[in-house]
């Protein structure tokens, strides 16, 4: 019963003080909102608060112009609207918050305290707006005084530097002149608009004349370079191009292209132009377009020697074309007298001999090039400049034709070649197979092996096949390179082969007599010498040699020292 008594108090007391802290936050939470809320009033009140009434009070004062009368009238209906119609709408808002607050609908609230907040901010920025308006006008006598001071000090000194250099100004000095007038008469007008309070009227013209000032002195600096350019400079290079121009004309240079005479009136409209506007004072972009004509004028003098150079080179590459061309066309002149001899000749492939008229055409159109060129140069129809370019393609052509037309004489030659090589070649086989008959002959042989003879007909039959090769025409190089391969492999063979067998013979003969002197002394060496002597009789040479040297070594193990 107690512990039931205790467990119903602990949780009364528990609810009472749960509710005492929900009590304590929401009371918290309204007294912040309230707070926000009375710092909201508190803006609200300092936007039409002292500066402005401040301000306004002072412009009332220095009212004398109509000028500044509507002006004043403006910021007086700003103000107004401001007060009468901004602020109220503002108090209104914040009556509302107050009423959601105590209502402790606090998400409305915030909403509404945000927008208040976004409403003062601008209103704020329109006040400031007004006052700085206003403050150009109160503090309109001494911001300009001090304005007009600085910019009578730059004024002077523009004035006296014009003066000190009058006579490089030119055709524009009467211009500056009056301009310089215009600021000085503008000074007085500021004067007069101080003397009426006519504040509106003195920033016009203390914005006025420091825009006129700052072009004077842009205008100061820079004009006597421009009229140095445009009166002095440019007339002389024009002179100077001028007559260049019609100088190199009468010595025969084809300049057309270069647009001379039309570039010239171009130039002289955009520099009269140029002079027009400068005593306008308008400068715009003369000192780009002068230096831009400057320029080419400078560039002129490059094609000019440039046509001078290529006049030279043209006829120096002309004479050197023409000697390759003449050198050119005597071979081809040549190859096509005689390609009737060499087809006969020779089994050349029609690809070839359309290699030679392709080869044929085009050194005819280079011919024709050529002297297309050599007459515009006579001619004076085209710049020199442009016909060496021409002549350089023609040249690099030629070159090209030049290069096939040595590969197709080294086909022809190599074909020359390998038939006067097979000749000899011929002549050295035949040599050689002579020479191993003669020793064959030499040195007589009981017993010569069947296979020698099949393959000495062969290396006759070779030689023969090599001899009608020779014989055919045309001749098939081709064909011709393989007999010449396969004869002298063969005779190269039986010589070898003839070579080795009479050296075995007389190796083998040696030792037989060598083996007689042993034979009554050893009885393996007698019947080893025998043996070997029937073998030798038969043509059985190198077993007949094996066994009489095997037997030898028995006694003298020098023996192959003495007949190898």
């Amino acid at each position: 019963m107690d512990i039931l008594v205790i467990i119903i108090t602990t949780s009364i007391i528990a609810l009472i003080f749960v509710m005492l802290t929900f009590a304590f936050i929401k009371r918290k939470q309204s007294s912040k909102y309230k707070k926000e809320i009375s710092n909201l009033d508190l803006e609200k009140n300092q936007l039409v608060g002292v500066p402005i009434l401040s301000e306004i009070s002072k412009v009332k004062e220095l009212v004398k112009t109509d000028n500044l009368k509507n002006k004043l009238n403006d910021w007086d209906t700003t103000f107004k609207l401001i007060k009468d119609e901004e602020v109220p709408k503002i108090n209104d808002m914040i009556s509302d918050v107050e009423f959601l607050v105590d209502k402790k609908d606090y998400k409305q609230a915030i909403r509404k305290i945000a927008y208040i907040e976004m409403e003062i901010m601008a209103l704020k920025k329109k006040s400031a707006m007004l006052v700085d308006e206003i403050r150009v006008i109160t503090t309109s006598e001494q911001r300009n005084r001090s304005a007009i001071t600085k910019l009578k000090i730059n004024y002077r000194e523009l004035e006296s530097k014009f003066q000190r250099t009058k006579k490089d100004y030119g055709v524009v000095a009467d211009s500056i002149e009056k301009r310089l007038n215009e600021i000085e008469e503008k000074f007085q007008d500021f004067e007069s608009a101080m003397d009426i309070n006519d504040y509106v009227l003195v920033e016009k013209i203390v914005n006025e004349l420091e825009d006129q000032i700052n072009n004077m002195k842009i205008i100061v600096e820079e004009v006597p370079s421009i009229v140095l350019t445009s009166s002095v400079i440019l007339p002389n290079k024009i002179e100077e191009i001028t007559t260049l121009y019609f100088r190199m004309l009468r010595d025969g240079y084809p300049l057309d292209y270069l647009n001379v005479e039309y570039n010239i009136k171009e130039i002289k409209d955009k520099n009269s132009k140029i002079i027009e506007n400068l005593k306008e004072l308008i400068i715009g972009d003369s000192k780009i377009e002068l230096k831009t004509m400057i320029e080419y004028f400078n560039s002129l003098y490059i094609d000019f020697d440039r046509e001078k150079e290529s006049k030279d080179i043209f006829k120096e590459n002309t004479k050197s074309l023409k000697y390759k061309l003449d050198k050119i066309n005597k071979i081809v002149k040549d190859i096509y007298l005689q390609i009737d001899d060499i087809k006969a000749t020779y089994d050349l492939t029609e690809e070839a001999i359309n290699k030679f008229s392709e080869l044929n055409k085009k050194l005819e159109k280079l011919n024709e090039d050529y002297k297309i060129l050599v007459s515009h140069g006579n001619g004076h129809t085209f710049a020199y400049s442009k016909l060496v370019d021409e002549l350089d393609g023609v040249n690099t052509k030629l070159s090209r034709l030049q290069d096939d037309l040595d590969y197709q004489l080294r086909s022809i030659t190599s074909m020359k070649d390998d038939e006067t090589r097979a000749k000899e070649e011929l002549e050295s086989i035949q040599d050689v197979l002579k020479q191993a008959k003669n020793r064959l002959k030499e040195y007589k042989i009981p017993v010569i092996p069947s296979s020698y003879f099949i393959e000495l007909k062969e290396a006759q039959d070779a030689i023969r096949e090599v001899a009608k090769e020779l014989d055919k025409k045309p001749i098939v190089i081709k064909i011709l390179n393989i007999r010449v391969d396969t004869a002298r492999d063969l005779v190269f063979k039986i010589y070898n082969k003839t070579n080795d067998m009479v050296k075995l013979v007389k190796n083998c003969e040696s030792a037989i007599v060598y083996g007689n002197r042993y034979r009554s002394e050893y009885k393996v060496v007698d019947e080893a010498v025998g043996a070997a002597t029937t073998l030798f009789e038969r043509g059985q040479y190198q077993l007949s040699y094996d066994k009489v040297i095997n037997a030898l070594e028995t006694i003298d193990n020098t023996i192959k020292d003495k007949f190898g």
